[in-house]
């Protein structure tokens, strides 16, 4: 197996945690809180929330009025009319503080660790053993997102997008998860069929609304997974990762990673993507990259068929879109030779990557009437003998070729020997989407130069024809011929607004 395995620091299956996220149960448990400002009346509301008995202390000229609304409708909260000391530690779960000074906020977190009970003092980072995140509430189902205090706003920009995304439904979905899990589990063995059912239940979460009749439904999907037993076979997905930001990425490409039980992954597939698929996941690097060692495509289709015949949930994952030169035909024959199902999900494309980071329509009605992709290397690492050159050599067709770093000198030849203009526009990029994005804009008769200059180490894609002339002219400078090469920086993700 470690022969199916090309050398590469693969990415870790969990990145560096600033903080642990842990969702802490305090039905019926202790909690004490010092200070009666508007601060803590927002911790108390949340504390009271989760069930907590909560013990104040605070003298009453420091009580702030917001608390009254609390007194009134929680039998919960104890208000003591005095000042913390260390007695108020005994038996608690967790300890809370709003202090004015750096002393007293030293003071109360000292106490409580002397106690050794963990504490929170507000707004005081230092002082503080755990955090309290921003909150969407959908309970059962509870999200929190953290900044580690270094951008509260920012947590509170994703926590609207979140909202936006959880109906409010999903509170009673959850809810009725809860009440049926346990039949589920008695009927439905661990593995794939009580996995298929959650998925299913997901997918209605989402999708449907909650109805009388939704319960009965779904134990009658119980009753159908359990009577199938099991059949042992599993099925492979063919998904698209797109050029590399994982924000190219579809939903459904999402959720055939979370899905998965073995993916199969190529060189090119981001650490970024592969942070999203599910955890428990097996991940097997199955690199296939030009002038490195690949393994042979022979392997990769049996090792799909043998795990999909063990029952498993196999997601192949592939750069860009699977069907456009990612040899998905031959290894979709191959799995339905052998009668296994195969899914395909497809990918941003490396060429519309491009354009959009380029801002240029590879068809712009003013300079292109066709759009063809062509490879730029065959099996045996070279041009495919079968080019139509001449056809290629129009200008008004925009040409993009995949993989063709190492050909681009032929590339430019062939061209030009066949009619196309020495001034025709090229665009270069090279890792389109990624963090290391560089592109370079030019002219038909620099580009093999220009390829030296730049290296093949990574993936090249090269677009040609007068498609690419807006963005030639726009970095080159009116009136200029001079070819423009520079690093492209990510643009910022923009969570508010």
């Amino acid at each position: 197996m470690d022969a199916l395995k090309p050398q590469r620091n693969e990415p870790a299956r969990m990145e560096k945690l600033a903080k642990l996220p842990v969702f802490w149960g305090l039905e019926g448990k202790r909690v004490v809180l010092a200070g009666g400002s508007d601060g803590a009346v927002w911790k108390a509301e949340l504390l009271l929330a989760c069930g907590a008995e909560l013990h104040l202390y605070c003298e009453e000229s420091e009580l702030a009025e917001s608390f009254a609304a609390l007194f009134a409708k929680s039998t919960m909260l104890t208000w003591h009319d005095r000042l913390w000391g260390a007695d108020i530690f005994k038996g608690a779960e967790l300890a809370l503080a709003d202090c004015e000074t750096d002393a007293e906020a030293g003071r109360f977190y000292d106490a409580a660790r002397a106690a050794g009970v963990p504490v929170n003092v507000i707004d005081k980072p230092e002082f503080c053993q755990f955090q309290f995140g921003s909150i969407v509430n959908r309970s059962p189902v509870v999200v929190s997102i953290s900044t580690d205090g270094a951008a509260p706003i920012l947590a509170q920009a994703i926590r609207r997008r979140i909202e936006t995304l959880l109906p409010l439904s999903l509170k009673d979905w959850s809810a009725l998860a809860q009440t049926i899990r346990e039949r589920v589990n008695l009927r439905l063995v661990p593995g794939s069929a009580r996995r298929s059912f959650w998925e299913k239940f997901v997918d209605r979460a989402f999708t449907e609304r909650l109805d009388e009749g939704s319960e009965e439904r779904l134990l009658t999907d119980i009753g159908t997974q359990a009577g199938r037993g099991g059949s042992g076979r599993g099925l492979v997905t063919l998904v698209g990762a797109g050029p590399g930001d994982a924000e190219l990425l579809t939903l459904k490409a999402v959720r055939a990673l979370q899905a998965a039980d073995v993916i199969l992954f190529d060189d090119l597939v981001s650490a970024e993507v592969l942070e999203l698929a599910r955890r428990e996941a097996k991940r097997m690097l199955v690199g296939k990259r030009g002038g490195r060692e690949s393994c042979r495509q022979e392997d990769i289709n049996e090792m799909m068929i043998r795990l999909a015949k063990a029952g498993k949930r196999v997601v192949r994952l592939k750069s860009g879109d699977p069907m456009i030169f990612g040899r998905a035909g031959e290894e979709i024959a191959a799995l339905e030779a052998e009668n296994i199902p195969v899914e395909v999900v497809p990918g941003i494309t490396a060429a519309s990557a491009m354009a959009s980071r380029l801002g240029v329509s590879l068809t712009h009605r003013d300079h292109a009437q066709s759009v063809r992709f062509v490879t730029g290397h065959s099996r045996q690492g070279k041009l495919p003998d079968n080019i139509d050159w001449k056809s290629l050599s129009d200008p008004s067709i925009t040409t993009v070729f995949y993989m063709g770093g190492r050909t681009a000198a032929e590339i430019q030849s062939s061209l030009l020997a066949h009619g196309m203009p020495a001034s025709t526009p090229v665009a270069v990029m090279i890792s389109v989407s990624r963090s290391n994005e560089q592109r370079w804009c030019g002219s038909l008769a620099q580009l093999a130069a220009a390829i030296t200059r730049l290296g093949v180490n990574e993936p090249v894609l090269i677009g040609i024809g007068d498609a690419f002339g807006a963005v030639s002219s726009m970095f080159s400078g009116a009136g200029t011929q001079e070819p423009v090469s520079a690093p492209i920086q990510k643009p910022a993700n923009k969570l508010a607004g």
